[in-house]
């Protein structure tokens, strides 16, 4: 009920202060939920919007009859607005085509999103591997509203906050081991995943240039691979997709090939060997690269620790890693993982560095490290390194980067919270459960599928598979197909064009599942025939 208080409450002053156009309101009427042959367990009864009528199931779950949407009466619907719809500009996506049939979402609550016209979904996806705690979290949504009231900025350029100074404290312990050093990591609290990423890319060089070595400045990056959408975290990502329409880009970022390019040459071994074959082949290439370029100029490796994108979604072994982590100690290069989606609970631990056992130098954090409640990111800098930046001021060895928002009371306040109920509640542990129980029904869909999904693979909460390539070719791009589909069955899926992926919020329960798992049975039935 706290939020259905935080939603309904009598406006603070400064709402009733707006013009009362703002204000004034028409109602528009939208279909029950239950269209699309949906059930009615959609919701977890945190709240509903005023003029719902609201029911309760047998198993005590809410059910939304017809609900009101509130609409200004001086201004057009904006889901509604074709015009508007063309010029709200969203990620990677031709809005000509997306005002054609607009998805909008309204409300969500538990693992749930509604959209505007009255339909329920599981969220498969977190959002975008963001909301890890799921929807209407009283706990950060308090912390939220109680820093509000008392400090909503820190002035960056004179200090900073408590706060941030929380959030940073428990960055620190919840750094992997190797990361710690003589005092313990430096913590950059940042917005976004771009943000950080660009943050750590640009820390490697300068590190480097105050550690002596003013000629290492290459990164190494792998195909495939995603870092942000910022010109330097976009040098270092792998498909040309993303990257060609803004060429030239930042000099001196280069390309190995992911641990999986390497995989038929290794086909007549049994998976696992294979697998273990063609990420020890793929470092080795790395290693070689690294000879070449010559050492004294390549300053980091950046790599998600599983890579999930429009160009696949990648789970290397351990021992690329462990390879990976010998190459960068033999040559001095700086390790940088890139685990804005891996972070904070998803693969069952902490960090993808915990899930392989090979700590990075930098580690880049974001997405579900708030629940997605504010934007907040940071990058955790392995002990060793930070030291490098401390010093006289008259030195000037200071890292030379920041961000207006960086370090936000309001920000950190809801990582803050958001760590603590990760803790409270053991959200990885349950990510590690859960995470395999999903692992066992998409194996089990294989053997029911085998003609359709060739392979199955994830960790944690993040799990997958991939169809047949020879049934359905690149070209055909099943997934997309599945993606279109999955929405007619009321759930969001990750999809790129030969994998589907599941990254449901890490608070999801085993009904949740079954019903989500069921719907994609469903989906690939339908795909079948």
């Amino acid at each position: 009920m706290a939020l259905f208080c935080l939603r309904f409450a009598p406006p603070p002053p400064f709402l009733s202060a707006l013009p009362s156009i703002f204000r004034t309101v028409r109602m528009r009427t939208l279909r029950h939920p239950g269209a699309r042959g949906l059930p009615s367990r959609h919701c977890h009864g945190q709240g509903s919007e005023e003029g719902a009528t609201i029911m309760t199931t047998d198993n005590g779950t809410a059910d939304h009859g017809t609900t009101h949407r509130q609409i200004d009466a001086g201004i057009m619907d904006p889901s509604t607005d074709g015009d508007l719809l063309r010029h709200h500009i969203l990620d990677f996506r031709q809005m000509t085509q997306f005002a054609e049939a607009p998805w909008i979402f309204d409300q969500a609550d538990g693992v749930r999103l509604r959209d505007t016209d009255g339909h329920w979904y599981i969220d498969g996806l977190s959002g975008v591997f963001v909301a890890s705690l799921g929807y209407g979290n009283t706990k950060v949504i308090e912390a939220i509203e109680r820093q509000l009231r008392t400090l909503h900025f820190a002035p960056p350029l004179h200090g900073t906050s408590i706060p941030a100074l929380d959030l940073a404290s428990r960055l620190r312990r919840l750094a992997p081991e190797a990361m710690q050093g003589r005092h313990g990591p430096g913590i950059k609290i940042l917005s976004g995943g771009s943000e950080a990423t660009e943050a750590a890319l640009k820390l490697a060089r300068q590190y480097w240039k105050q550690a002596g070595h003013p000629r290492k400045y290459k990164v190494i990056a792998r195909y495939g691979g995603y870092h942000g959408a910022t010109m330097g975290s976009l040098s270092a990502t792998g498909g040309w997709e993303r990257k060609s329409v803004f060429e030239p880009l930042v000099p001196g970022f280069l390309h190995h090939h992911q641990p999986h390019t390497y995989m038929e040459a290794f086909a007549h071994l049994p998976a696992d060997e294979a697998a273990e074959a063609a990420g020890l082949m793929a470092a080795n290439m790395v290693g070689r690269m690294i000879e070449n370029e010559d050492p004294e100029t390549v300053a980091a490796i950046i790599v998600e620790p599983m890579s999930i994108s429009a160009a696949g979604f990648v789970v290397p072994m351990a021992s690329y890693y462990r390879r990976l982590r010998e190459l960068c100690d033999k040559h001095h290069v700086l390790l940088i993982y890139d685990e804005i989606i891996t972070g904070f609970g998803r693969l069952g631990e902490w960090f993808g560095a915990n899930f392989y056992g090979v700590a990075p130098d930098l580690l880049c954090c974001g997405k579900g490290m708030g629940g997605g409640y504010v934007p907040v990111s940071a990058v955790i800098i392995a002990g060793h390194v930070w030291e490098a930046f401390l010093g006289d001021p008259a030195d000037r060895r200071e890292f030379h980067h920041g961000h207006t928002f960086a370090g936000n009371p309001v920000a950190s306040a809801a990582g803050c919270a958001a760590i603590d109920e990760m803790e409270e509640r053991d959200l990885p542990g349950n990510a590690k459960a859960q995470g395999a129980y999903v692992r066992g029904r998409l194996q089990a869909l294989q053997r029911e599928f085998p003609d359709v999904i060739c392979d199955v693979r994830g960790g944690g909460l993040l799990q997958g598979f991939e169809f047949d390539r020879v049934r359905y070719p690149k070209s055909t791009k099943p997934a997309k197909k599945f993606e279109a589909i999955a929405r007619k069955h009321g759930f969001i899926a990750r999809c790129g064009d030969e994998y589907v992926a599941f990254a449901p919020p890490l608070v999801i329960e085993r009904a949740d599942l079954d019903e989500l798992l069921n719907r994609a049975t469903d989906v690939l039935h339908e795909m079948v025939g």
